[in-house]
């Protein structure tokens, strides 16, 4: 009896992961399908299958509708600011984390409070502080937007990771003779390996797919990031359905590719207990 019953809750799990992954993986697919067919044939015929696989529309979309600009711009604006954030993220946690020093509770909720705040109502405040000191339309204001915004949560997660650290490990490098500053970079960070990776993979896609802060605080044609590339083929009236979907797969796939390659850093740093 009690074989039967494992092996009955054994195909329900399948049966409810099957079920999810079909629920999670099917617009993926549909998209993925709509890429290569034109609007004409998605409007005729929504779900049906590719009859001719439109391979062009990529190429399509990646030159005459300066996508590869789009691209450029992403990449650039997410690396720098994803490197900013983890390397004054990592150095805030570690403070927060294995010193006491005075208002340090004070500045910890402060920054942790930011966090439940919506950023809908830093819009107008963000836009004007930006424009006073000529960063408006620039990706470099967007770009210091996306660290403001990115590194108070990276700190939370990274500040409880490196707090159970040993601090034998700590007490071993200083009788060794290396500097605070040496602590940080040959301890700290090698060790919070796994916390670093979780907060750099998790950072990377939300500001890949980042809508709201690009679409109020770039303009510029030249400027814009692959979201607000998208956002350029729906109009009042017409919406070209069959290169949105192309664009929205120029945009997920760079993302399913950090994930197939990085997932198991994810799980391994979101599930990391106490440090040995």
């Amino acid at each position: 009896m009690s074989i039967f019953l494992r092996k009955w809750k054994h195909a329900v799990l399948i049966i409810v992961l099957s079920v999810y992954t079909a629920y999670a993986a099917g617009p993926l697919f549909w998209v993925s399908m709509m890429s290569l067919r034109t609007t004409s044939e998605i409007a005729h015929a929504p779900y049906a299958f590719p009859q001719k696989f439109h391979v062009g529309k990529f190429a399509e979309a990646w030159v005459n509708s300066n996508y590869n600009v789009y691209f450029t711009n992403s990449v650039k604006v997410v690396l720098t600011a994803v490197a900013i954030v983890t390397l004054i993220g990592g150095m805030a946690a570690h403070c927060f984390a294995r010193y006491r020093f005075p208002l340090r509770k004070v500045l910890y909720f402060t920054l942790f409070s930011t966090i439940i705040f919506p950023p809908q109502i830093t819009i107008i405040a963000l836009f004007q502080i930006l424009v006073e000191y000529g960063l408006y339309n620039t990706l470099t204001g967007l770009t210091l937007t996306y660290v403001a915004f990115q590194l108070p949560i990276t700190v939370y997660v990274l500040e409880s990771f490196f707090a159970r650290i040993p601090s034998d490990l700590y007490d071993a490098a200083r009788m060794d003779g290396y500097s605070e500053w040496r602590i940080f970079w040959k301890v700290s960070m090698p060790v919070a390996l796994p916390a670093l990776s979780t907060t750099i993979i998790l950072n990377t896609i939300l500001l890949w797919n980042e809508f709201l802060y690009a679409v109020v605080l770039i303009t510029d044609e030249t400027k814009r990031t692959l979201p607000l590339g998208i956002q350029k083929f729906m109009g009042d009236q017409l919406e070209d359905i069959g290169m949105i979907a192309t664009g929205l797969m120029i945009a997920i796939i760079p993302v399913v590719i950090i994930y197939i390659f990085f997932s198991e850093k994810l799980i391994q740093g979101m599930t990391a207990g106490a440090v040995k």
